[in-house]
């Protein structure tokens, strides 16, 4: 298995897509470029991909649909370039799950030195267990329905997730057992990033707790492992 990590560089500028694929194959990482959605679906489909650079303003299917794209079907991570310079297109970008952004105008040296900075988080974290590909999982009570981002209860009721609730579910349903550190939740839920607002992760956990616990107040499903981070307390299988 190539060994070399496979960066695909997606953005309908001929020219940024050239000097970019150029100057990361230049400093030891495989390059893929695709010129769009329809490009970047071919090209995840043809090649192990381990990261994807991902211009914000294309015309059509623009990047950020397509980050809520590949974080929906456990894709690899993004790290978003965009032109705009205000605040709210970055937030948005992190909160559908990019882990981490560039502003253009920007120098290629810092582009390569965060791809290389989200490769070494990404190794870093615990395995998915298998179930990461699964649109549909049963764990306790519950059948979560990630396409749809809903809870599905025994009674057949839907109650609908929000994009961060459902992110963070499935963090924990791909990892049943494993205790996850706020640290490592951010990464898979937000992108480091975020790192200034990792006692997000709490609140999180607590509404997502308020939805799928019994007693809120006395968890058994999402559990506090003291000094460690948090821990899914249930089986979970297909469905």
């Amino acid at each position: 298995m190539e060994s070399t990590p496979h960066i695909l560089v997606v953005d309908d500028h001929h020219d940024i897509r050239d000097l970019l694929a150029r100057y990361l194959g230049k400093h030891g990482l495989r390059v893929t470029a695709a010129d769009g959605g329809t490009a970047m679906r071919r090209a995840l489909k043809t090649g192990a991909i381990d990261l994807v650079v991902l211009d914000i303003m294309m015309p059509g299917e623009d990047g950020l649909s397509l980050c809520r794209h590949l974080r929906e079907t456990a894709g690899p991570p993004v790290i978003l370039l965009t032109a705009m310079a205000e605040e709210t297109e970055r937030v948005i970008g992190l909160e559908i799950g990019a882990d981490d952004y560039l502003t253009k105008p920007f120098n290629p040296r810092e582009l390569l030195a965060r791809i290389k900075a989200v490769l070494r988080r990404a190794q870093s974290l615990p395995r998915s267990r298998g179930t990461a590909v699964l649109e549909r999982l049963r764990f306790d009570r519950w059948i979560f329905d990630a396409k749809r981002r809903e809870l599905i209860d025994v009674q057949g009721t839907a109650i609908p997730l929000s994009a961060a609730e459902a992110r963070l579910l499935s963090s924990f349903l791909e990892r049943p057992g494993l205790v996850l550190s706020r640290d490592q939740l951010l990464d898979l839920t937000q992108g480091r990033a975020a790192k200034a607002f990792d006692r997000s992760i709490d609140n999180q956990v607590s509404r997502l707790r308020r939805k799928i616990e019994a007693d809120p107040k006395n968890p058994t499903l999402i559990q506090t492992v003291r000094g460690g981070g948090y821990r899914l307390g249930a089986e979970v299988e297909p469905t």
